[in-house]
């Protein structure tokens, strides 16, 4: 996109996403994440009356009498958006990209923390972690990190070979000059990054269409100590392409190229058969792992499931 471009697309998420902060998440995102965890504070000594498991056995054997561990709960939330900007979040058969899609979020996400005065971070990734940018607070702050997800136009040189893991051939869209490949996207490096940069107790969010592999590990491994919650985005082609006869189609992520007969039933319901099967592998993989998903549709609303996944959530903490 271009700056005037890029500038108008953020005003639009802006203004529309903006009632949906004042009206709607404002609520559900205070009571799903405020005060959810607890910081370490100090180490005192023990008072009778004292929860016996709050005991600091290696303070108390160095100084040869009982100190307890004394926490205070969190005030200030801290969110960080680790945003996919591989190449195969640039597709999209609506009036929406996937790439817009993960940028409308972002807001929706950059707008609430702003809002209640919370800290929110950005990390861009594709092969490898492309900028980062610290947890900080206002208006300001949420409004370039929606920005910087939009503008961001890496064109990393290494392409991969596309029998090295799941195929991405997508339609290439004729309005658009086509953009050299990227190396294919790295959810578990990206989420090493975070790790080593990240000390304390973060809500993450990773916003990606997940075509990767080996990162149930990694996400788990974060999800002990902050609090890991997978957004998949999808479009609906990616489950009903349409009837165009033969078609070219291009790997975003590799350049490579193939023709296919979209006029043949049989290899529609095999792509169909392939995505629903990937989407339901990603859903046990997460619940395996013990993290949330939210899966938003590229060309439907952004608000519904995050609103629905919140309440969710909330239901879930009242039991």
């Amino acid at each position: 996109m271009l700056p005037k471009e890029i500038m108008r697309r953020v005003r639009e998420i802006q203004v529309r996403t903006g009632r949906h902060v004042a009206d709607v998440l404002a609520g559900e995102y205070v009571s799903v994440f405020k005060g959810s965890g607890i910081e370490f504070d100090e180490v005192r000594p023990y008072i009778p009356g004292d929860d016996v498991r709050s005991i600091d056995w290696n303070v108390t054997a160095r100084m040869g009498e009982p100190f307890v561990k004394r926490y205070v709960e969190e005030r200030q939330l801290t969110l960080m958006l680790m945003a996919d900007v591989s190449a195969s979040l640039d597709y999209g058969s609506s009036a929406r990209s996937k790439r817009e899609c993960a940028a409308e979020f972002c807001a929706l996400l950059g707008f609430s923390a702003s809002r209640n005065d919370d800290k929110v971070g950005l990390l861009l990734f594709h092969g490898g972690t492309e900028r980062y940018i610290p947890p900080r607070k206002g208006l300001k702050h949420a409004l370039r990190v929606v920005r910087e997800v939009l503008s961001h136009d890496g064109d990393g040189s290494t392409a991969v070979s596309s029998d090295s893991g799941p195929k991405r051939w997508w339609p290439l869209p004729s309005r658009r000059r086509p953009r050299r490949p990227r190396e294919a996207t790295n959810i578990a490096k990206a989420m090493e990054f975070f790790l080593s940069v990240n000390k304390r107790r973060t809500v993450c969010f990773v916003v990606s269409d997940f075509i990767d592999e080996g990162w149930e590990r990694t996400l788990q491994t974060a999800n002990r100590k902050h609090d890991v919650v997978a957004v998949l985005i999808t479009d609906p082609r990616e489950l009903d392409f349409p009837d165009v006869g033969l078609v070219s189609l291009v790997d975003a992520e590799t350049g490579r190229t193939r023709v296919v007969d979209g006029a043949s039933a049989a290899f529609r319901r095999v792509l169909r058969d392939e995505a629903e099967e990937r989407i339901a592998a990603i859903r046990r993989r997460l619940a395996q792992a013990g993290i949330d998903l939210i899966h938003i549709d590229a060309a439907g609303s952004v608000v519904d499931p995050v609103v629905r996944f919140f309440r969710a959530r909330e239901r879930r903490a009242r039991r």
